[in-house]
Parts: C-alpha cells; structure tokens; sequence
C-alpha cells in the first residue's frame, strides 16, 4: 500500500483524528501528511522541524543519555524515547518513532475530546503499516 493511503487508513481508524504525518528527521521532510483542514505550507514545515527537535534536541539526547547509563543500557544509536504525548488545550498530539528506521516518526493529531487510550493503541496498531509504506 502507498503511503497516502496508509495515512488515509491511520486518519481513518484513530479516534478524532483531524491530522496525521510522516516525518523524516534526518532530511528534516514531511513525507507525507493527511488533514481534514488545509494549512498553509509553513506550517506543514514547522511539524517536521519541530518533531526533529522534540526527539533529538540538546536537552532531550542529553536525558535520554542519562537514562539508558542509569539502566546500564549501551549509548549505541537506539533511542530511549519512542512516543512522545503532548497535550494542548484543544488537540493531543502524539508522536511515535517507527521501529525499523528510529529517523522516521508517524505524527498524529487527534481533538482533545477524543479517549487518549484509543488514540494511543490505533496508533501503535497502524505505525508498522505506515513504516512498510515508506
């Protein structure tokens, strides 16, 4: 399946979904991205920059560092943060990094009525089919 429509099926199945991407923080790209709304393409291009600073930002590597030696895990290039919840006052804003490729993340933006539990386990159900995609 293309990546369009594995998006499409991720917008679909995820509870109040109104936006879903696919970032690539090595190029610092927007692969792909589905919304109910059109946003301007500032916008669209200030997702994968911020989605590359919020998992691979001074301060962000630096605690993840700390955390993998206090666990006595190696520093090798696997990340300790996966998935990163961010609240605002009218959207949940999920990011999840893919399994297989730690630089591809599947950002999804759901309302903030919409139950955090749903939209965590569609999510997590659907990034394998999202990163075969890719």
């Amino acid at each position: 399946m293309s990546l369009d429509a594995e998006l499409s099926k991720v917008q679909g199945s995820v509870p109040e979904c109104v936006a879903v991407g696919f970032v690539d923080m090595t190029t610092g790209m927007l692969l792909g991205v589905k919304t109910v709304d059109s946003h301007p393409q500032e916008v669209l291009d200030l997702v994968a920059a911020a989605t590359g600073e919020i998992f691979q930002g001074t301060n962000v590597s630096a605690i993840e560092k700390l955390f993998k030696k206090s666990r006595g895990l190696a520093d090798d290039s696997h990340h300790y943060f996966q998935e990163i919840v961010i609240l605002s006052d009218n959207l949940i804003h999920l990011f999840q990094r893919c399994k297989r490729n730690e630089s591809l993340v599947l950002v999804t933006v759901c309302r903030a009525s919409a139950n955090l539990g749903m939209v965590l386990t569609k999510s997590r159900s659907a990034l394998p089919g999202v990163e075969a995609a890719a």
